[in-house]
């Protein structure tokens, strides 16, 4: 029987970044993942970009990540949001002193950081490809049997299996959730000018189009695009000939870039909501996808489970040094508490913008930017959605803040 202070249950983005955290204030953890690493880093594994807010980089800057992502990240200097193609915009920038708002990355160069990170970590095993088979939960401790026989223990569970959780449903714990008629496009385009760092977020009746900057290639400037699309046309879509794929995107685009190609396949998933009732339960803990999904309409699906990964940590460091151990119940209250409000603030935010920019016709229209010139107008409303754009609204982690626990 192997033992541990915690159980992590998913190597994603989200699990390894929390395990990372742990090993740095000395919590051991076993990060079981079914997937194998090879298959995981490889290149055309996952061709998505993320929106990594400034507090989440402070984050990776505390555990030491930041220093593994060096040099290929493009900061974001620059949000501007528009009803479609209008000059008219809500414009979110920043200064030298401020920093950037956040850094955009290709999720593989995380996704190889954490790896290279975890085969150095002194309280950190992955058991990868690694299948659980059973988990028991008590008043005294976890147990997980893995199908190659090994038996798992620790005092706490963490799920960070994604959206699908099989601990979560496992757990009895209700989720609210639907579908969007929508999917989105993901893809990297190059293109002829430069981005200057801006982040541009297009609203569209059919759906928003994101172009979010990324770090120039061997060939040239390159920008991510995030195009929400109706599901019934995802495929078709997919099957243009590149040609007609960048004459399409630059249309949404309003060739504000200048000539296009294609940097990478495109591909697509289909978009959906689900926020859990409760993130926690007798020695478990949920964290990113399992416990909350959200539209990607305003980047902050990533940072939503960062910010879990840097709420539990501190609940856990400071509960062991008051000699608590990691799955006692005041600490899992403290991290519901800490996060049930924010979680939800956010996916409440998002699902009514999808909803409200899905409106079509020429008063919805005029509403819309309506409420973008008053944000616009009024400084304190607006540093209140720039502090979100960074991820520093609300009661912040220390990690969050660049300092460790």
């Amino acid at each position: 029987m192997e033992c541990a202070d915690v159980i992590i249950l998913g190597g994603g983005l989200v699990g390894l970044t929390l395990a990372l955290a742990l090993d740095r204030h000395e919590i051991s953890s076993i990060v079981v993942d079914p997937a194998d690493p090879a298959t995981v880093q490889a290149a055309g594994f996952d061709g998505r970009a993320s929106a990594i807010a400034s507090a989440s980089y402070r984050m990776f800057e505390a555990i030491g990540l930041a220093d593994r992502m060096a040099g290929k990240g493009c900061p974001i200097r620059t949000i501007r949001a528009a009803d479609g193609l209008t000059p008219r915009a809500l414009i979110f920038d920043t200064s030298e002193e401020e920093g950037p708002l956040g850094m955009m990355f290709e999720n593989r160069s995380v996704r190889l950081a954490l790896h290279e990170a975890a085969k150095e970590a002194r309280h950190l095993r992955l058991l990868a490809p690694a299948q659980p088979v059973s988990t028991q939960r008590d008043e005294q401790a976890v147990t997980v049997a893995l199908a190659d026989g090994r038996t798992l223990t620790a005092p706490l569970l963490i799920a960070a299996e994604g959206r699908h959780s099989p601990t979560r449903e496992a757990a009895g714990i209700e989720v609210a959730r639907w579908h969007y008629d929508h999917a989105a496009i993901i893809a990297t385009l190059g293109h002829e000018l430069p981005h200057g760092g801006v982040a541009h977020e297009l609203f569209y009746p059919a759906g928003p189009f994101a172009l979010l900057p990324m770090a120039d290639d061997a060939e040239g400037h390159r920008s991510a695009i995030v195009w929400t699309v109706a599901r019934r046309d995802a495929e078709a879509m997919l099957a243009l000939p590149d040609r007609a794929f960048l004459a399409e995107a630059e249309k949404r685009m309003g060739g504000m870039l200048g000539a296009l190609r294609a940097a990478s396949p495109r591909s697509s998933y289909p978009l959906g909501f689900h926020h859990a009732a409760r993130i926690t339960d007798t020695r478990l803990a949920l964290v990113g996808d399992a416990a909350h999904g959200i539209h990607p309409i305003a980047g902050q699906g990533l940072n939503l489970g960062l910010r879990d990964v840097a709420a539990l940590t501190e609940v856990l460091v400071e509960g062991l040094r008051l000699g608590l151990e990691p799955g006692d119940a005041q600490l899992l209250a403290r991290y519901q508490n800490w996060r049930a409000l924010d979680t939800f603030m956010v996916a409440a935010a998002t699902d009514g913008l999808t909803r409200l920019y899905g409106i079509p016709g020429p008063a919805a229209r005029a509403v819309r930017r309506l409420g973008m010139d008053m944000v616009e107008r009024l400084p304190p409303l607006k540093r209140l959605f720039k502090a979100e754009a960074r991820g520093e609204s609300g009661h912040l982690p220390k990690l969050l803040q660049g300092m460790e626990v």
